[in-house]
């Protein structure tokens, strides 16, 4: 299987984009997709203050569906069941559920109140995906695991360390899971495993429930489990608030992902079962959004025809380039030459010349203008005086340059519109537009 994983938890997009993206993505290699809703999905009755004002509708729900179902992909729904839980944590209702109180991020495992919380939310999202035989429980990254007074008495009194503790609360969850839904599968990743002894692994029979995806191999295979998956990126690993997607990097994460796949066999019994191509849209529900998917859909096309090639090949290639409209991909500058003709590639240019150029034409207006710094500085600008001899010599340039780039923005933001709803507009424009437009908008102001 080979899963596009989907991170709503920022720059969710609309479902009217989703139509355009899932017959690509089945186009490009893909058979399946890794759904992490977090408040986008529309959570009901007790639940209702985990939704974000523009999460999914029902109906949205049920036609990602029929789409997926549509193009052959296989909907796999993403539920953090213990660490990454900041989007649950946050609220005032659930603070008492916190490993450690100051931080958002982990449960607390010993409180009754967590394992029935995570009983409704699993149920609200199985419920509504019926068509779904794999389920994924998230369980990375549990921060803090361990600090809470509840934690520490308990490792105490049972002489347990914090591996047994995390083994204990993803039992709980897979019993629920299998207890209420026969037959549905079970997918975690697998960091917090790898600290975790195999003859622990083993007592827990964790093994059983659910395949890892995993490089620690042979410890896997001693501790008894069956099958593997690999999870590798095609955007949003590269630093919190990266904007344009770095291509030889995705595509070398493959190929020594590709390397790992030929030794599995040597690992019998274990087989390799699917990838995960991770697409993270935040680092967490507080961070700042990185690439958004228009933007790293060349990577994504690149990264997908690597894996069903075996390599990038002038075959992959060949059809990355037909698929997405595009003349010619430069890996190392990270470019693309064409028009190119798929969803979002408005989006992709776009974004291509604000990450290009925004920020160094104002800073060089604004630097390197010699009439700027001498008779308009921050000095003469506080005050409100100069010398309109002065000031004249660089008045058209500036306007000039600023006029330009508010259309650009103006059209930036239709397009941004049509994929997105307007929080994540405002987060993008905020994060990778203002900061450098701004300085030029308060120039030309004090200018006029």
């Amino acid at each position: 299987m080979r899963l596009v994983h989907l991170d709503l938890k920022g720059a969710a997009p609309r479902v009217s984009y989703l139509e355009q993206v899932f017959p690509l993505l089945s186009q490009l290699g893909a058979n399946g997709v890794l759904i992490e809703y977090e408040d986008m999905f529309p959570f009901k009755g007790e639940l209702e203050i985990l939704r974000s004002p523009y999460a999914y509708s029902e109906e949205d729900i049920e036609r990602i569906q029929q789409l997926a179902e549509q193009h052959k992909l296989e909907v796999v729904p993403l539920v953090q069941t213990f660490g990454h839980v900041e989007f649950i944590l946050k609220h005032e209702k659930y603070q008492h559920l916190r490993e450690v109180e100051r931080f958002p991020n982990s449960f607390n495992p010993h409180i009754p109140d967590t394992l029935a919380l995570l009983k409704s939310v699993l149920s609200q999202v199985i419920e509504k995906h019926r068509r779904s035989t794999w389920i994924h429980i998230g369980a990375d990254e549990v921060f803090h695991l361990g600090e809470g007074m509840d934690s520490k008495n308990w490792m105490s009194h049972n002489k347990g360390d914090v591996g047994t503790m995390y083994l204990k609360h993803i039992k709980e969850v897979l019993g629920f899971l299998t207890a209420q839904y026969w037959g549905l599968r079970v997918l975690m990743w697998d960091d917090m495993l790898r600290k975790i002894s195999v003859g622990a692994l083993r007592v827990a029979l964790v093994a059983r429930a659910c395949p890892a995806a995993v490089p620690f191999l042979t410890k896997y295979v001693e501790s008894g489990f069956g099958a593997v998956w690999f999870a590798s990126a095609f955007k949003g690993t590269t630093g919190p608030a990266q904007a344009w997607t770095p291509l030889s990097y995705h595509l070398k994460n493959h190929l020594s992902w590709l390397k790992v796949m030929q030794a599995v066999p040597r690992l019998a019994p274990l087989r390799l079962q699917g990838v995960v191509l991770t697409g993270w849209q935040r680092y967490d529900h507080y961070s700042v959004l990185c690439e958004l998917l228009p933007v790293s859909i060349p990577s994504l096309a690149i990264c997908l025809q690597t894996l069903v090639n075996g390599g990038f090949t002038e075959e992959a290639k060949r059809k990355v380039l037909d698929v997405l409209g595009l003349e010619s991909v430069q890996l190392e500058q990270s470019t693309c030459e064409g028009r190119g003709a798929f969803p979002g590639v408005e989006i992709y240019h776009m974004v291509e010349q604000i990450n290009g150029h925004l920020k160094e034409s104002i800073l060089k207006a604004l630097e390197e203008e010699s009439a700027i710094k001498g008779w308009f500085s921050p000095y003469h600008r506080k005050r409100q005086f100069g010398n309109p001899r002065n000031m004249e010599s660089f008045g058209s340039k500036v306007l000039k340059l600023h006029e330009d780039w508010e259309s650009f923005v103006r059209d930036l933001r239709a397009q941004l519109e049509r994929i997105y709803f307007p929080d994540t507009v405002e987060e993008w424009m905020e994060e990778n537009v203002n900061p450098y437009l701004d300085q030029l908008r308060d120039l030309v102001r004090d200018y006029r």
